[in-house]
């Protein structure tokens, strides 16, 4: 544990990135969470599964876990036995099925027929099953819309609801208004097109999951309180008599983000180029390829201390041979940065540590806690 950024960061004397996690930051926000959504709180493995992350969760009293792969719930499962786990990619391989169901996985999303039986015939057609119906919904609010590879049209949610109502002890319908959505009246509107279809179709369900999409807040992007969100769903939940059905939501970036911290090196400045121990690759990905921007900081490697943020534009470049691992930015750094300055990229918690590859040896399992932060 350290009192800083530059203390780890200096202390540790890393050739690669450094993780920087903050804990206080991240048992704040597990505790708005589980102390204010009006249901239960599953959360995104996806977006951070760092061994030490998801240790201070469970201690923070997250029990329930969204996984997307057999990985994630062999983990899971051989770490926190007594966590329940919802597999909710709504496409699973076979093996991953029959591997969740005999590990004890009951909780499976799925979003056509096809999927839908799959599961039937590698969970033996159990019937203690919960299974959910991945609905396409509006996501005109999102900055970044998850709307083109999964989910079911409404037209055609009533057929396979009732065939998953065949085998299932229950039915719910799950839905992803998209990744920083910007507008809490997008979960109104989905769960009010939710509720529109199920009414025509004369069909009950037994739990809605209205996914993650939750934001956080980057420069030029006003997020608004977490708080608001909640309480938007909690009054649609109302208004379409769903007060007595199980409800879940996914937070995965809204949950991390704010927990963690990547700390990178300049290795040679050309101009207003830089050129970085990680990139795209690596750590960067999410901050690379953004459809937002991250703040940034920048550590002096002369006096070991925050300097701050600059007005001069650079371009980024990671380690690797490869020429598509560049960042355009810009990127706005102090004028005077030069090798051997550290620049601290804020808010990955999430999709820092999960991204990165071993492309050309560049990685890094370097961990850091800040504390008081």
């Amino acid at each position: 544990m350290y009192s800083s950024a530059a203390d780890a960061i200096f202390t540790e004397e890393c050739n690669d990135a450094v993780h920087l996690f903050y804990p206080q930051k991240l048992t704040e926000k597990a505790r708005l969470f589980l102390d204010n959504f009006p249901g239960n709180c599953l959360y995104a493995m996806k977006s951070n599964p760092h061994p030490v992350v998801l240790d201070h969760l469970w201690d923070c009293g997250i029990r329930k876990f969204e996984v997307a792969s057999l990985r994630e719930i062999e983990y899971i499962t051989d770490n926190f036995p007594d966590a329940q786990i919802y597999f909710m990619h709504p496409i699973k391989s076979r093996q991953a099925i029959r591997f969740a169901y005999d590990r004890g996985v009951r909780n499976f999303a799925f979003d056509c027929l096809e999927e839908l039986i799959k599961i039937e015939e590698e969970s033996g057609y159990a019937e203690d099953l919960n299974l959910f119906l991945r609905l396409g919904v509006d996501q005109g609010a999102a900055a970044h819309p998850l709307s083109g590879k999964f989910g079911a049209k409404l037209s055609e949610a009533p057929l396979l609801l009732q065939r998953a109502a065949t085998h299932a002890q229950k039915v719910g319908v799950t839905f992803h208004v998209g990744s920083q959505c910007m507008d809490p009246q997008s979960y109104r509107h989905a769960i009010w097109q939710v509720a529109d279809m199920l009414a025509k179709a004369s069909i009950k369900i037994d739990a809605l999951d209205v996914g993650g999409g939750f934001p956080v807040a980057y420069p030029g992007m006003e997020a608004g309180c977490l708080l608001s969100y909640f309480k938007v769903i909690e009054d649609a939940l109302s208004e379409n008599g769903f007060d007595d059905i199980e409800i879940y939501c996914e937070p995965g970036r809204a949950l991390v983000a704010e927990s963690g911290s990547v700390a990178v090196r300049v290795e040679m400045r050309k101009g207003t180029s830089l050129y970085l121990n990680d990139g795209t690759y690596g750590s960067l990905f999410d901050a690379g390829t953004p459809a937002w921007q991250y703040p940034l900081d920048m550590i002096d490697v002369d006096d070991q201390r925050l300097s701050p943020v600059g007005d001069e534009a650079f371009r980024l470049y990671g380690p690797t041979c490869d020429s598509l691992d560049v960042m355009q930015g810009p990127f706005l750094l102090p004028d005077d940065i030069e090798e051997g300055d550290w620049i601290l990229f804020h808010h990955l918690g999430a999709y820092g540590y999960s991204m990165q590859t071993r492309f050309n040896g560049f990685y890094s399992d370097t961990a850091v806690a800040i504390l008081n932060q």
